[in-house]
């Protein structure tokens, strides 16, 4: 694997972190919210980051994905710009 592709909700308290991901878990759709929550420009796009490869997004967030499986969203993970919901969306 050389790229992964994942979508993400940014938000600044881990509260509402943990919150939307029980949300995610119970059916709620991960674009939607993240329309709704996300501090990240990203939100436009449902939450959508493009494809990127090893180095390109903080550590915390590429480990996390690396260890997801596809179209699962993660428990929030803390990195120096908040709490991020993560759904691993592809990898090639």
């Amino acid at each position: 694997i050389v790229e992964w592709r994942a979508s993400h909700i940014l938000v600044k308290n881990r509260s509402l972190a943990e919150e939307l991901f029980k949300k995610i878990q119970k059916g709620a759709r991960f674009e939607q919210l993240a329309k709704e929550y996300s501090t990240c420009p990203s939100k436009s796009k449902g939450g959508d980051l493009g494809w990127f490869g090893t180095g390109q997004m903080v550590k915390p967030f590429e480990e996390a994905v690396k260890k997801m499986g596809r179209g699962r969203a993660s428990k929030p993970v803390s990195t120096q710009f908040g709490y991020h919901i993560i759904k691993k969306t592809g990898e090639r």
